[in-house]
């Protein structure tokens, strides 16, 4: 199908039309020097001391908890409502995930209270996740994790430009773990960055992102080592340089990008404010969001199933963010998860709907949405 408005769309034009040219043309395609150069502007824009590039967030996830040496005796506490990477990362390492509820069905973020309710002794870390692009409440989570000797890492793949308190996601808590897939704000299509700002840990993701070696290829190249060593057991988190070119490109696109992204968020809520079936989580927000995507929620009196068919049929897309995880037929063979342990994620889940948001949409768009929308609920 051909959407008239598709969820999400990219920002591109002839600038990284270029830069992938000009890698191609370069003949050096894996991890080089552009890479290094997107690493650096990423960490100085978001003011931190170390960035490192890698193939996708879910990696970044994984070398956090890795780089923790988190393990079969370990649990992390996290959101369910979030993408299933985020508890799937820990899963890898053996560690059991734990998870807590939602703050309310006006914000969707993990809930500082239910996190201190799921603490026990072999509790090492709490895997926070900005959901939409709206910052977590970092300095509740960052004394829990201070008073009860416990790291926090920092799931930021909605949240590349959002700040709390003055502060950028992801440098907030001990790592911070973005996205660049196709649909985030700063898309290279595949391809992720984890930051930090303690030294140690910085040496620790060097190490594990490239197979535990000491030297990389663009080091063997450049004539700065001739051999290696293997110190770790790593993996082949390395991003391209393709990836990392679209990557410059897009970081530069990134504030303007979320500007328009927070004006479209604007007549959302001025243009749905008055429809009674609907409420939408986030308002009177006080903290600066990347407004990734855009959530509502349903009353209990409207199918969700229709009004998603109903705006299919108008070829408008929409989606849902997200099915909880705890419910997932994996995570209930593994763990026993039932339903009813964490009842505002549970009632987000079955009523959210994700309506389309991207930096190409226009105020025009989003009234072609909302009529829509109310002649769906009409029908319903």
């Amino acid at each position: 199908m051909e959407w008239k408005i598709p969820l999400s769309d990219i920002d591109f034009d002839e600038k990284e039309i270029n830069a992938v040219t000009n890698v191609l043309k370069s003949k050096w395609l894996t991890m080089g020097p552009l890479t290094q150069k997107f690493e650096e502007k990423f960490a100085q824009y978001l003011g931190i001391k170390h960035a490192f590039a890698v193939s996708n967030c879910t990696a970044a996830l994984h070398i956090a908890n890795k780089v923790l040496e988190i393990g079969s005796n370990d649990e992390v506490i996290l959101p369910s409502l979030t993408f299933v990477a985020t508890a799937n990362s820990t899963l890898y390492t053996g560690a059991k995930t734990v998870f807590s509820d939602i703050e309310s069905i006006n914000n969707f973020n993990i809930s500082p209270e239910d996190i201190l309710q799921k603490i026990t002794s072999k509790t090492k870390a709490i895997t926070v996740m900005h959901y939409g692009g709206y910052p977590c409440n970092m300095d509740t989570i960052m004394k829990i994790a201070k008073e009860h000797d416990l790291k926090v890492i920092e799931d930021a793949a909605h949240a590349p430009g959002a700040e709390y308190k003055g502060k950028k996601c992801g440098t907030i808590g001990d790592f911070g773990c973005f996205s660049f897939f196709s649909n985030k704000n700063l898309v290279t299509g595949e391809g992720g960055m984890i930051v930090t700002n303690n030294d140690d840990y910085a040496e620790k993701i060097k190490i594990i992102r490239s197979h535990g070696m000491t030297t990389l290829t663009w080091d063997r190249h450049k004539g700065h080592a001739h051999s290696y060593d293997v110190v770790d057991l790593g993996y082949n988190y390395r991003i391209n340089e393709i990836a990392s070119a679209l990557g410059l490109v897009q970081l530069r696109r990134l504030n303007a990008n979320n500007n328009r992204r927070k004006l479209i968020v604007k007549e959302y809520r001025k243009q749905l404010e008055n429809i009674a079936e609907i409420t939408i989580p986030f308002t009177d927000f006080k903290e600066k969001s990347s407004f990734h995507i855009f959530p509502i929620l349903l009353s209990k009196d409207i199918n969700r199933n229709i009004f998603i068919e109903k705006l299919k049929e108008k070829r408008i897309q929409s989606s849902i963010h997200y099915p909880p995880i705890h419910l997932f037929r994996y995570y209930r063979k593994i763990f026993g998860f039932k339903a009813g342990i964490l009842l505002n994620t549970e009632f987000v889940g079955k009523h959210e709907v994700t309506l389309p948001l991207h930096p190409l949409m226009r105020k025009k768009d989003v009234r072609i949405i909302v009529d829509s929308i109310r002649e769906i609920i009409e029908l319903c």
